[in-house]
């Protein structure tokens, strides 16, 4: 199998892909995804687009974002410049990791890539000094569903690395998860099987 999956012991949803690299003395080659080898841990979501960002500086942080229901997305995320501190947080109502967060670093060197599912909010922060994020969504972005949650909520409290990010205006004045227009409901956990 080309993938590793690691699932976070707190928020088992969310999974850390690890791509098997083939390399040589011409470089390398990896796998990024095989639908086959995804859906037997639970991903077995259609991607319907691929996006393609990149901070110019250290300390930008792009969250926490989410689209409310009927555009839920879950995101396929891969750093392929530089490393970046990646966050999901758990925003479905009734959930028992409500408000629970975990984070990774994702860089082009690890090839490391994190799986955010529907009902989860997503946050980036770039630690290099330039960094380029590719990811995969369930759905389409949706201008009328595209909500965000306030990156330094002390409800959730993420320890992020750093202390004074550099935010949209979007970003700083997004609301606090308890005022967010979130509408997704926890409805249990599947069993996935482990790699």
């Amino acid at each position: 199998m080309p993938f590793r999956f690691k699932h976070f012991e707190s928020l088992p949803e969310v999974i850390i892909i690890e791509a098997r690299i083939f390399s040589d003395e011409r470089g390398w080659f990896a796998e990024t995804y095989k639908k086959r080898d995804f859906g037997v841990q639970g991903i077995t979501f259609d991607f319907v687009q691929d996006n393609h960002s990149r901070s110019a500086s250290r300390r930008i942080l792009r969250g926490l974002h989410f689209q409310k229901e009927p555009a839920a997305q879950g995101k396929l995320v891969r750093c392929i410049l530089g490393e970046i501190f990646d966050v999901a947080v758990d925003i479905r109502k009734g959930s028992p990791t409500y408000a629970k967060w975990v984070s990774a670093n994702l860089s082009a060197e690890n090839h490391a890539m994190m799986w955010v599912p529907p009902g989860f909010a997503h946050g980036v922060l770039t630690t290099s000094e330039i960094a380029e994020v590719t990811y995969k969504v369930t759905s389409e972005y949706s201008l009328n569903h595209d909500r965000s949650i306030r990156w330094n909520d002390s409800t959730i409290g993420i320890d992020w690395p750093v202390a004074n990010p550099i935010l949209s205006k979007k970003d700083a004045e997004a609301p606090l998860l308890k005022e967010a227009d979130n509408n997704f409901i926890w409805k249990g956990t599947k069993k996935v099987r482990s790699a």
